[in-house]
């Protein structure tokens, strides 16, 4: 088989894979624009287009406007994501350079901790994380998924702490002979060398609660404090109106994925440069 051939044959095959991977995205963006309610559609394209599925997402009106609060759950999602996104990129950071420019007693113990815990899946530790925000009183608040987020952030380092691995330690030598404290080496000469990794850090710490479903579930109860990921799910899930409430679901699904999708686009260079530079020696 020539190498032709073959070259033909991926791009058959990634043509046919990318095909499968995008007709259910595509399938939910078609049906988030549908004239008639319900789950099922005669035909894949809707017959009839509206954007009256977005406008009840908003601006609900009579009884949904008990249970369809979309615009309440964009604010408790967004503040959570952006305040995480501030704190478990600082302290995602700040351990990885720690852990990658010195050389102290127990270090190597802290990485392999590190690695061991990160193989567990979060779900395992959810049971006493509810029972100790229970006892803190923090249940069913907003505040209680920043405090978990952001307290297991400094176990990320990992990628960090590979990409500052590959920055020469000779330029924080030439700084500290020039004076320099290791804050102004750490703020000055290493965090602007570092732009791809902080994008990739940051991203990830805005995705966390952004998209996660089962932590918020456990912890938020009321409408009025439920994330869009839990306000979605039980648009359709707790109430009578199933039937007619799944084109809106699509809306809110379409709404919600549009913001990382649009991340993605625009800082994609420094995404893919902060993976591939970090899992050198991460």
């Amino acid at each position: 088989m020539s190498k032709k051939t073959r070259n033909i044959g991926a791009y058959i095959a990634l043509s046919v894979l990318s095909v499968i991977w995008l007709l259910p995205i595509v399938w939910v963006i078609l049906t988030s624009f549908r004239g008639t309610p319900g789950v099922a559609s005669p035909t894949f394209i809707p017959r009839k287009f509206t954007l009256n599925n977005y406008k009840t997402l908003f601006f609900p009106e009579g009884n949904q406007a008990h249970y369809i609060m979309f615009g309440k759950w964009l604010v408790n999602t967004g503040s959570v994501a952006l305040l995480n996104m501030v704190f478990s990129t600082l302290l995602s950071l700040g351990a990885a350079y720690a852990l990658s420019r010195f050389r102290f007693k127990g270090r190597g113990a802290i990485l392999n901790i590190a690695l061991i815990l990160g193989m567990f899946p979060g779900f395992m530790a959810m049971i006493a994380v509810y029972l100790i925000l229970n006892m803190l009183g923090l249940i069913n608040h907003p505040f209680a998924l920043l405090l978990v987020y952001s307290s297991g952030a400094g176990l990320n380092f990992y990628v960090s702490k590979g990409y500052f691995d590959t920055i020469p330690y000779d330029l924080d030598e030439a700084a500290m002979i020039d004076g320099a404290s290791q804050w102004q080496i750490f703020s000055k000469v290493i965090l602007p060398l570092a732009k791809p990794i902080i994008v990739y850090t940051a991203l990830m710490a805005f995705m966390a609660p952004w998209m996660d479903f089962i932590l918020a579930s456990m912890i938020l109860r009321t409408p009025e404090q439920k994330t869009v990921a839990v306000g979605l799910y039980g648009m359709i899930m707790e109430n009578a109106d199933l039937f007619n409430n799944f084109t809106v679901f699509a809306a809110g699904c379409v709404v919600v994925a549009f913001p990382i999708v649009l991340m993605y686009v625009l800082l994609q260079r420094f995404i893919i440069e902060g993976i591939a530079a970090g899992a050198v020696k991460g």
